[in-house]
C-alpha cells in the first residue's frame, strides 16, 4: 500500500484537482484508491460530489476518535472518500496541545490495509494538518503551475520536509513533481518546466497536465475529469499520469 500527500501551500495550481484526478485514473487502472481530504475548505470533498455540510462523518471526527473508519468512509464512482468539512479548521488548535499529535491520522491508518493507494489532499499551509500527512505518507507529490512564482514557492515547502525527515519520518521521499496547467506555446511555461527538471530530475513526471477548461468544470459537478469528460485533454492526460505512477510503484516496489 502506497501512502502519498498531495501537497503545495500555494494555491490554484493544480492540487485538488490532481488527487481527485489521479486517484480516479488509478481507478480506470484497476487499482483500489482511497482518498483523504485534510484540507478543511473541503475542495475535495466537493469536487467529488460529496456535500461536506451535510456530513455527520469527517475526517475531523475520526481524527477525534469520535467514529471509526468504516464510518466515515464515502464511495463515490469506485473511489473511497474520507471526507473533510469546516470543522477540521479546529484541529489545529484543539488537536495544539495532545501528546503526540503529529501521529493522529497514522494511528487511523495503522489498521487499514485494504487499498493500493491512499492520497492525501493536504491544506495549502504547513501546520498540524499538513504534518500529520508527512508522518504516514512515504511519498510526496507536488504539483506546480509551470509558472515563476509557483516554483519559487517551493523552497519553503522543501525545508518543511527536511524537517519532517529528520524528526518524525525518515522514509518520507519527494517521489513525484507534476507540472499543471502547461501550454507549450507559452515561453515561460517551457523554461519554468527546464528549471524544475533541471533540479529535480527524474522525479518530474514526463506527462504534463495541459491547461484545459473540463479539468476547471468538472468539480461544479462532483465528478472527475474522466466522468465528466472523457474524451477531454485534462482526462488523457490524467490517465496518462496514472499509468507512469502505477509503473514507478511497480519499478520501485
Amino acid at each position: 500500500m502506497k501512502i502519498i500527500s498531495v501537497i503545495n501551500q500555494k494555491g490554484g495550481v493544480g492540487k485538488t484537482t490532481t488527487a481527485v484526478n489521479l486517484g480516479a485514473g488509478l481507478t480506470k487502472l484497476q487499482q483500489k484508491v482511497l482518498l483523504i481530504d485534510l484540507d478543511p475548505q473541503a475542495n475535495l470533498t466537493y469536487s467529488l460530489g460529496v456535500l461536506a455540510h451535510e456530513l455527520d462523518n469527517t475526517i475531523y471526527d475520526l481524527l477525534r476518535g469520535d467514529v471509526t473508519f468504516d464510518e466515515t468512509v464515502v464511495t463515490k464512482n469506485n473511489l473511497d472518500i474520507i471526507p473533510a468539512n469546516l470543522d477540521l479548521s479546529a484541529a489545529e488548535v484543539e488537536f495544539a496541545g495532545l501528546p503526540g499529535r503529529e501521529f493522529l491520522l497514522q494511528e487511523v491508518l495503522d489498521s487499514v490495509n485494504s487499498y493500493d493507494y491512499i492520497l492525501i489532499d493536504c491544506a495549502p499551509s504547513l501546520g498540524l494538518l499538513t504534518l500529520n500527512a508527512l508522518t504516514v505518507s512515504r511519498e510526496i507529490y507536488i504539483p506546480v503551475q509551470t509558472e515563476f512564482l509557483p516554483m519559487q514557492g517551493m523552497a519553503k515547502l522543501l525545508q518543511t520536509v527536511d524537517v519532517v525527515k529528520k524528526r518524525l519520518n525518515q522514509n518520507l521521499e519527494i517521489t513525484g513533481i507534476i507540472c499543471t496547467q502547461y501550454d507549450k506555446r507559452k515561453n515561460l511555461h517551457r523554461e519554468v518546466v527546464k528549471r524544475i527538471t533541471d533540479h529535480f530530475g527524474d522525479k518530474v513526471f514526463s506527462t504534463f497536465i495541459r491547461d484545459n477548461v473540463s479539468l476547471a468544470e468538472a468539480p461544479s459537478f462532483g465528478l472527475s475529469i474522466f466522468d465528466y469528460k472523457a474524451s477531454s485533454y485534462g482526462a488523457r492526460d490524467y490517465l496518462n499520469l496514472s499509468k507512469q505512477v502505477l509503473k514507478r510503484g511497480r519499478e520501485n516496489g
